[in-house]
């Protein structure tokens, strides 16, 4: 794994990764909310990495974000592995609601877009609920066309909104971020699939004790099997065997390492 002194970011296993600990990306936002650089967001899961070695737009999209973060607990698992100094990890859809939480706290105004429109109103709904003092400026559906992108931009543009969540599924949400990023206006912007699913009761969340050992994903398996069943098992055994090549290129250069230093 490649790494630079000082920097965050590393090369894992040919993705952009930052080591950054939940609390230090809350300080980068409240940062990009006081005026300082804009925030690019995105999240890293093993579906994510697998996909982006082979598809050059996606992998643009994660290079050209701030900040790259461990979402998915396969993601902390493999650094673990490689023997790799991990940050607490924090889902995108926890991270949604710190940065909602925020939001409320200093008056920065929140657009929710993707979804089903029943979906992404009754998002809304919940995190009114969750957080009262949250302004919520703009909902819209992610069923649209490419016609009407540039539309939907510009809405967003107009309503001011500080905060962008995009609930659509890859790449298309990373791509879209990356398209018209200078034009959105928004001071911080962030994909996070299929987190208004849940948050608007459409989808269980799994359990705690599931989530606390990185087995959400096989909860998501059990709830839509036709939809999610053959990505797991592609993303999964691709993944596994990138570790395992990682973990023996390592093992074998420290033991040329030591056998040219005996």
């Amino acid at each position: 794994m490649n790494t630079q002194p000082g920097n965050r970011r590393i090369d894992f296993l040919g993705c952009p990764l930052d080591l950054i600990a939940p609390h230090d990306l809350m300080e980068e936002a409240k940062r990009s909310l006081a005026g300082e650089r804009r925030l690019h967001l995105e999240g890293l899961n093993v579906a994510k990495l697998v996909d982006a070695r082979s598809a050059p737009l996606l992998m643009g999209a994660l290079n050209e974000a701030e900040w790259v973060h461990i979402d998915g607990a396969g993601i902390s698992l493999g650094l673990k592995l490689l023997d790799i100094p991990v940050p607490p990890r924090r889902a995108g859809i926890d991270l949604l609601g710190d940065l909602c939480a925020l939001a409320a706290e200093t008056g920065a105004s929140v657009y929710l877009l993707g979804a089903r429109r029943e979906v992404v109103q009754l998002t809304a709904q919940h995190l009114l609920g969750r957080y009262p003092k949250l302004r919520i400026v703009g909902v819209r559906d992610g069923y649209f066309s490419a016609e009407e992108e540039a539309d939907v931009v510009e809405a967003i543009r107009t309503s001011g909104a500080d905060m962008l969540f995009i609930g659509m599924s890859s790449p298309k949400k990373e791509l879209l971020l990356q398209k018209h990023w200078q034009h959105l206006g928004v001071k911080i912007g962030m994909g996070v699939g299929g987190s208004f699913d849940v948050l608007s009761g459409t989808l269980p969340r799994a359990p705690r004790w599931m989530q606390v050992i990185g087995m959400e994903w096989f909860f998501r398996l059990l709830m839509e099997p036709r939809r999610l069943l053959w990505r797991y098992v592609r993303t999964n055994v691709a993944y596994l065997f990138l570790l395992i090549v990682a973990k023996f290129k390592g093992l074998f250069q420290r033991h040329a390492g030591s056998g040219t230093n005996a």
